[in-house]
């Protein structure tokens, strides 16, 4: 994906950040702008929430209230939390994770920064050899382990986010 890269005036810059709150963010207001001068078909993409939170009281029968509780538990929220995560799931927010799947997503960026710090850490001993002179002799299977590890991750990551997008756009 190409990146756009422009400067603009700081008092416009502000004011732009402000109106692209409400409207998905900057890169996504950006996106729909570009697509509108194209006449080309943009993805739908979300306004950000804006404002106080407010209540809505909803009321259940007693078997949808043990339905609410089973289906909640089953992904680790509240009930309050799991009605809530379906409505903003419907109104096109992006995917509303569970405690679970916040934690997963956590140990993957840690583990990926891991290997990212071991990359950054090899590099700086290759150019270190290579301004004294000498020749960088790479193990291929360390870095044949990295990938495999990289691979693997990445995998989970995948996992985990096609997961509950599938579980937020249908109806388990």
């Amino acid at each position: 994906m190409a990146l756009i890269s422009l400067r603009i005036p700081d008092d416009v810059a502000a004011s732009f950040s402000a109106l692209a709150a409400t409207e998905g963010g900057k890169s996504a207001l950006l996106r729909r702008l570009i697509a509108d001068a194209l006449n080309a078909p943009s993805a739908r993409i979300a306004s950000l929430p804006v404002g106080r939170p407010q209540k809505v009281t909803l009321r259940f029968r007693e078997s949808e209230m043990r339905q609410l509780a089973g289906v909640s538990q089953q992904r680790g929220m509240t009930r309050t939390g799991w009605i809530v995560a379906l409505v903003r799931a419907r109104l096109g927010s992006p995917v509303q994770h569970s405690p679970d799947e916040h934690a997963v997503l956590r140990a993957i960026v840690r583990e990926l920064n891991r290997i990212g710090g071991n990359i950054n850490q090899i590099a700086r001993a290759a150019n270190a050899s290579a301004l004294q002179g000498r020749a960088v002799e790479p193990d291929l299977s360390v870095i044949h382990d990295a990938k495999t590890v990289i691979e693997s991750a990445l995998a989970q990551l995948r996992g985990a986010l096609d997961g509950n997008a599938d579980y937020w756009e249908t109806r388990r």
